[in-house]
């Protein structure tokens, strides 16, 4: 797949002060086994940092510092990761989930969410500017809006058009191995609290489950589309891709800019270090840093992944 890896940082004097960031990172991770026998997906290496270290990077970056982790599965390790942390610009709180309630129903447990807040994965790899997000979801007036990306999708197979649906409809068409390209959501919402009362307490309930309703009672749900460096790390090859990907975009691992010069919304300029951004803007780059121990850990993971090529 294309990757067009843009960095936009945030525009200063107009940060989200005050937003607080509720991430989804209790999940069992099946799909990467049997990487995530060890570790907790969100805990997956990327270069010499795991997925969720840069998440809260990029979120202190955009003046997001209050975030709540939803954990689960091997939560003990996420726990050992942050509680043992150098930086203590980013305010961590947990909320432990006893039982598996989906993607949305663990909202429901995170106390005080009285003000716009963000919800996403744990293992949402982008270079997605969440400040531009959450300005542009509360200038749309949205109950909900969900940042998407358009996403070509390989079928591996042989793709038939039938003149009829009777059982001796003769073939009008044949395609081999099409892309077809789909609108997907990037598992990053912007939430009004007064939708967690639509979210049933102590129960399963998914994020399709909720927009669903939302739609059905009217209320407005939105779209931010983003054209920039978006991975969900649910696969073997997924993950692999990312980490490819991110590492040749971020040569120097601080997981800021790009060095391809690409254009966003019509501006592009060099930021601090030499290289492209999105938007025109310089970003500071807070280092953040994990104990050697779960560092350690997540080197030998990614080491092992190139044994499933």
């Amino acid at each position: 797949m294309a990757v067009n890896p843009i960095f936009e940082p945030p525009i200063a004097g107009r940060r989200p002060q005050g937003t607080r960031a509720v991430i989804l990172a209790g999940g069992q991770g099946t799909r990467l086994r049997p990487y995530t026998s060890i570790l907790p997906k969100p805990l997956m290496p990327i270069g010499d940092r795991s997925i969720l270290e840069i998440v809260i990077e990029q979120l202190s970056d955009s003046g997001i510092v209050d975030v709540t982790l939803c954990v689960g599965y091997l939560s003990h390790l996420i726990r050992a990761v942050f509680d043992t942390r150098a930086d203590p610009s980013v305010a961590i709180r947990y909320v432990q989930e006893e039982d598996a309630l989906g993607t949305a129903g663990p909202l429901r447990l995170v106390d005080n969410l009285d003000e716009t807040f963000i919800a996403m994965n744990g293992d949402v790899l982008t270079t997605l500017d969440f400040a531009a997000l959450v300005r542009y979801h509360k200038q749309q007036g949205n109950a909900v809006t969900i940042a998407t990306r358009d996403r070509r999708i390989k079928i591996d197979y042989g793709v038939l058009r039938l003149e009829s649906q009777h059982l001796d409809a003769r073939i009008a068409e044949f395609e081999e191995k099409p892309e077809v390209t789909s609108t997907v959501s990037m598992g990053i919402y912007v939430i009004e609290p007064w939708v967690l009362d639509l979210i049933p307490k102590g129960r399963r309930f998914d994020f399709p489950d909720l927009i669903q309703r939302l739609l059905r009672h009217e209320h407005p749900v939105g779209a931010y589309r983003y054209d920039g460096m978006w991975f969900d790390i649910g696969r073997h090859e997924d993950y692999e891709e990312a980490v490819d990907a991110w590492e040749a975009a971020n040569p120097r691992g601080n997981g800021n800019g790009n060095g391809n010069g690409h254009k966003n919304n019509g501006h592009s300029v060099e930021n601090g270090n030499g290289r492209a951004n999105g938007n025109g803007h310089s970003a500071k780059t807070v280092s953040a840093s994990s104990p050697s121990t779960a560092r350690s850990g997540t080197r030998a993971t990614a080491k092992r992944r190139t044994l499933t090529k």
